[in-house]
């Protein structure tokens, strides 16, 4: 089900996906609504499943996490499923896809340096074989949803 999101939301969801603590006043004052309209407006979009819900932003090199890492895994034969329950359970993975082409699973990881790679990667060929990129910078980071131009 696609909904309509008109032009205020799309302004209201541009301002919450930059500061999800912004108040309502706030911006309210930078696109023409009161704080009660723009709460309800919030509110109809949180019902909806439009707005799913609200993150803390967290420095992984300040927690510990000195390497981030893309990690691709393809399957072997009988082993994506008992994959996809024990992933959940890895600490060290944040973001976790089932994809299509060559590898069934790309996964976004923070660990500790390479020797917790290592480890990682151990734990991980049981079930298929890896491919391992080291993240050097971020480049798009939680870059807002926009509306489409058709």
């Amino acid at each position: 089900m696609i909904t309509k999101i008109d032009e205020l939301n799309w302004k209201i969801l541009h301002f919450l996906q930059e500061n999800a603590r912004e108040s309502y006043t706030a911006i309210g004052k930078k696109i023409g609504l009161t704080a009660p309209a723009v709460a309800e407006r919030v509110k109809k979009m949180e019902d909806l499943g439009i707005i799913e819900g609200y993150k803390t932003k967290v420095s992984h090199s300040l927690t510990g996490h000195q390497l981030k890492a893309i990690i691709t895994l393809r399957a072997f034969m009988g082993k994506l499923k008992p994959f996809l329950v024990i992933v959940k359970e890895y600490k060290e993975v944040i973001n976790c896809y089932r994809i299509t082409g060559n590898e069934n699973i790309v996964m976004e990881v923070v660990l500790k340096d390479q020797f917790h790679l290592e480890q990682f990667i151990d734990k991980l060929i049981q079930y298929g074989e890896t491919r391992t990129h080291i993240i050097l910078s971020n480049v798009v980071t939680n870059a807002p949803v926009g509306k489409l131009n058709f």
